[in-house]
């Protein structure tokens, strides 16, 4: 092969995609033994603040360090923009003692729903938005180096489940460094959406990812629409694999951009059921992890010291 040759080919390789791959839980003991014998390398934990004083978390930070595993984001959801004064102060207090608890903790993001007020026009919710979280969040991300990540649940206060929100969001936000995706891909095919499209578009603005499938029940939606008039559930969320997702094109958008965060797998499928018992994974959530984890092992490199 000629040296012009060589250079192009060198070109066209795609970046070294090295994600990190694990699980969203409540924090324990037991849950994090269980992550690192799994084999897994990540996680994204749900942990009250004002559950925790100095003592434990420090003890906490001392067995996540010891263990190896990567905590990407802490989960922290609720309505930034509540247009109950008093539910947003609320909300604004618990989400910056979150972003603290990150700080301390070295977890670089939160992870939920960007804020809503119903009924209002989009721009003036993003306007919203944007006020609150410069006044109430930013200096408090500034100093414990935290990121403020949204993922498209529909089913939250949120405005940013999709394409059209966070193509607003992020307008008005002007690239602020203290905003970005957790990346879900379930919400948008439960959504009736293309989230490889929808990937590919925003790769730039995902700093983490849930792993979650979507079965659409097709002989449900057939009959009742998106809108049953009787309520019928027509989609269900499921571990990867057990839905609709297409996982090799989301995971190409992913290995393209040589995307290196963590992807967890949020198990909330109803066959993997009940999931915690006194804070820690049930036998059975735990089959629904390690049957999720034999699916995305032939998709997703290892990583290797």
């Amino acid at each position: 092969m000629s040296a012009a040759a060589a250079a192009q080919a060198q070109q066209r390789r795609l970046p070294n995609w090295k994600p990190k791959l694990g699980v969203l839980a409540q924090y324990s003991d037991a849950n994090l033994e269980f992550v690192k014998a799994e084999g897994f390398t990540s996680m994204q934990l749900r942990i009250d603040p004002a559950k925790v004083d100095d003592a434990a978390i420090a003890s906490i930070k001392d067995k996540i360090q010891k263990s190896g595993i990567y905590v990407s984001s802490l989960a922290v959801d609720g309505n930034h923009i509540d247009p109950d004064p008093a539910a947003r102060e609320k909300q604004n207090k618990y989400t910056v003692a979150c972003i603290e608890l990150c700080g301390k903790l070295g977890i670089p993001h939160i992870g939920g729903q960007s804020g809503t007020i119903k009924g209002r026009p989009l721009q003036e919710q993003v306007d919203e938005i944007v006020r609150v979280y410069n006044e109430k969040y930013f200096a408090a991300c500034e100093k414990n180096h935290v990121r403020i990540l949204w993922e498209p649940y529909a089913g939250g206060p949120n405005i940013g489940t999709g394409p059209v929100g966070w193509e607003a969001l992020f307008k008005s936000f002007k690239d602020s460094p203290h905003v970005g995706l957790q990346f879900d891909p379930s919400h948008l095919v439960w959504q009736q959406m293309d989230p490889v499209a929808a990937a590919r578009e925003f790769a730039d603005k995902i700093y983490d990812v849930h792993l979650k499938d979507c079965e659409i029940l097709t002989h449900v939606l057939r009959r009742t629409g998106i809108q049953p008039p009787n309520n019928a559930r027509w989609w269900r969320f499921r571990i990867p694999g057990q839905g609709s997702v297409d996982w090799k094109g989301f995971f190409a958008v992913l290995a393209e951009v040589g995307y290196t965060g963590a992807m967890n797998i949020e198990n909330e499928d109803e066959f993997y059921y009940p999931a915690y018992s006194q804070g820690n994974f049930t036998e059975q959530y735990k089959r629904g992890f390690r049957a999720a984890h034999e699916f995305l092992k032939t998709m997703v490199p290892p990583v290797t010291a």
